[in-house]
């Protein structure tokens, strides 16, 4: 059996249903889906707990603290989550890159 792992990412243009990929070792499966917002993301961390039976959940930077608390919520205690934070720099470069692309509203 394989460990299994939901990678999800904000941008916004994703498709849910098109903007996915996964990738299969044998002994390791990853998942990945872009969305668009927190509603997709508890919608596809759901239907991945119970058809995938993943063993974990990995958020990118753009998940907040009470984003993340929602995901562990609705996925139980049986899965992981985590998310891929950077350090001071790497945050401001981030920052820089998702403004540029148009993920946050100028109000940010």
């Amino acid at each position: 059996m394989a460990f299994k792992t939901l990678f999800l990412a904000h941008a916004p243009d994703a498709n849910k249903d098109k903007h996915r990929s996964a990738i299969d070792t044998g002994k390791y499966q990853l998942f990945t889906v872009v969305v668009r917002n927190q509603a997709e993301a508890i919608e596809i961390c759901k239907d991945f707990v119970e058809k995938e039976a993943i063993d974990s959940v990995l958020l990118c930077p753009g998940f907040t603290h009470s984003d993340v608390a929602e995901i562990a919520e609705i996925v139980g205690n049986k899965v992981a989550v985590s998310v891929a934070r950077g350090d001071g720099p790497s945050n401001k470069v981030s920052l820089a890159a998702r403004k540029r692309e148009g993920y946050l509203s100028q109000s940010e």
